[in-house]
């Protein structure tokens, strides 16, 4: 007996000094930043300079060919929160269930807060700098949730020694505004908190857009957005390292699409799917760049959960970029359908070379009208100046087309801004059955509920949930009339 009590007593200890030994589990968080592409120093980025995130991917891993599943918000933050695609869960339409209609998750599938939560950490959402209200970030998932699978909005709520799940959500290219007024306040704003603002004359725009006075002053106004991004940024870690927080958190920087403009957000373009992804902290190589193409919106969940050594959900469409036996992708897939009340079906599947793009409504323009971008002070001007017969042919073929081919194939490592077309070439068509074919068997096998059209009565109830909250009433009724007559005009065709 005496023999078996100080056995016992000498286990005590012994797991005692292991579960001391054992490093506390690491925080999580992730800066999430709106309508932003990679046009940072580290990416290339010749403009501007951003010290802070670069030194995120100096410390840690970058990815060049990360992609979102969704080119905007709503669709992507619902993929991102789940780690799912959007079409497989319904969250596709952007801004949906906003209305008498609701939508509610899969059976199995939970927003990853809840998970975190769960298992013990504190869950926040803001913007990382703490003040006397509770101001709660960005969400705007296409779904049924409960706010209490937030805590709180920072960190500093959590109790001693607690670990944290935070998001610090950032309106990146959104500081800019819709018109050419608010961007030159940008502008001002940068030039007062930075020093100086980013010249009209230095930017380099992408040879579809035309070198007009107005996409000059916002595309500046834009590059101040992104450095108002990093300097926020820098912030953010300084207070990490002052609460020596720094080594024991992992950190995820990536924004939720592209820049916001004409081929850009809400296109399946890489100027509207590619984004920034680092990764720094425990586990993560220093000074690593990685080519091979990731999903970031939904593998962003799977390798957090991973890194706090929480199981992953069997439905679970991420995978944990950081695992020893992670096989990389061979392609990733993007999806865009309705974007507030304007109808369209798109989608793409990229390689590391190769982009597919299927438009499901081929006989409307890719400038479809659209209250949200035609109240843009860019697409007003874009407009006038194919009105006026001011635009190269390039780019009025590219955005002013009034319809669209059914399939699109470019040859990423030739042609990066996509502005050649193969998909009618001979000497592509193995290339173009390949990529066809993968897209068919991603969109079976992940259950794409785009492949049906909207129906009217979820169509009716989000719009009338629109409705008084937008600007431009009489504009927004005619779009929604026109929307209408042409699902019967010209219909929705998921194979070409």
């Amino acid at each position: 007996m005496r023999h078996l009590l100080v056995t016992l007593i000498f286990s005590v200890i012994t797991l005692g000094r292991t579960f001391a030994a054992s490093p506390p589990r690491p925080n999580i968080l992730w800066f999430i930043v709106d309508d932003m592409s990679p046009h940072f120093s580290c990416y290339g980025e010749k403009t501007i300079t951003t010290p802070n995130v670069d030194r995120l991917a100096t410390e840690g891993l970058r990815f060049t060919q990360a992609q979102v599943t969704a080119p905007v918000c709503s669709p992507c933050r619902s993929a991102l929160i789940t780690g799912m695609y959007q079409t497989s869960i319904e969250a596709h339409h952007h801004r949906s269930g906003r209305g008498i209609v609701h939508l509610s998750l899969p059976t199995g599938v939970e927003p990853v807060p809840a998970l975190f939560q769960r298992a013990g950490y504190f869950t926040c959402i803001g913007n990382g700098q703490p003040g006397k209200r509770d101001e709660r970030g960005k969400t705007d998932y296409n779904f049924d949730w409960d706010p209490g699978i937030y805590n709180g909005s920072d960190w500093a709520g959590r109790k001693e020694g607690q670990p944290f799940f935070m998001q610090v959500q950032l309106p990146g290219g959104k500081l800019r505004g819709d018109t050419s007024e608010t961007a030159a306040k940008l502008s001002a704003r940068a030039a007062r908190e930075l020093g100086a603002s980013t010249a009209p004359d230095t930017v380099t725009l992408p040879p579809y857009y035309p070198r007009d006075p107005v996409l000059l002053q916002d595309w500046a106004a834009y590059l101040d957005t992104v450095r108002l991004t990093d300097q926020h940024v820098g912030q953010v870690l300084e207070r990490l390292k002052q609460e020596d927080l720094m080594e024991n958190t992992l950190i995820l920087f990536m924004s939720d699409h592209g820049i916001s403009h004409a081929r850009g957000k809400q296109f399946l373009y890489d100027e509207g799917t590619r984004v920034p992804l680092i990764l720094r902290g425990p586990g993560v190589p220093r000074g690593v760049v990685r080519t091979d193409p990731v999903s970031a919106n939904i593998d962003a969940p799977a390798l957090s959960l991973a890194a706090a050594g929480l199981p992953l959900p069997a439905k679970m469409q991420g995978r944990d970029l950081l695992a020893p036996d992670y096989a990389k992708r061979r392609a990733v897939f993007a999806a865009r359908d309705r974007c507030d009340e304007t109808v369209d079906g798109i989608r793409s599947v990229r390689t590391a070379r190769w982009k597919y793009i299927r438009n499901f409504y081929p006989d409307r323009p890719l400038l479809q009208p659209n209250v949200y971008k035609d109240q843009k002070s860019i697409l007003q001007t874009l407009r006038r100046l194919d009105d006026t017969g001011k635009l190269t042919e390039l780019q009025k073929r590219l955005l002013f087309a009034p319809k669209r081919s059914a399939e699109e194939l470019y040859d990423l490592s030739a042609d990066p801004d996509e502005l050649n077309n193969l998909a009618a070439r001979p000497d592509q068509e193995k290339t173009l059955l390949r990529l066809r074919t993968q897209l068919d068997r991603w969109m079976e096998e992940s259950n794409d509920l785009g492949r049906e059209p909207e129906p009217a009565t979820t169509y009716d109830s989000d719009m009338a949930a629109a409705s008084g909250r937008k600007p431009n009433q009489n504009d927004l009724q005619a779009n929604i009339e026109l929307m209408k007559r042409w699902a019967t005009e010209r219909p929705l065709k998921v194979h070409p």
